[in-house]
């Protein structure tokens, strides 16, 4: 027979074994992002070193991204009204 003080033992076992599976869902998820992007990291590193030209392509369109970026942020934005 079980006394209340073994049920409420019990269930704050229960509690504690959802939470830790929880936690550990998102741990294992944070490792699977987490090598995800190592995996991109690897690709891209053995792709710039194999073709230099992808690596001269990126500064590239690395330079032009931030210059549409400097004059996207510098231009004042204009409404217009239609009468």
């Amino acid at each position: 027979m079980m006394t209340d003080s073994g049920s409420e033992l019990l269930m704050n076992y229960g509690q504690e074994t959802l939470q830790l599976n929880k936690e550990l869902e998102q741990m294992v998820e944070t490792m699977e992002n987490i090598s995800v992007q190592l995996s991109w990291m690897a690709y891209d590193m053995v792709v710039l070193r194999t073709d230099p030209g992808h690596a001269q392509a990126l500064r590239q369109l690395k330079e032009a991204h931030d210059l549409c970026d400097s004059v996207v942020r510098t231009q004042p934005t204009t409404t217009t009204t239609t009468i």
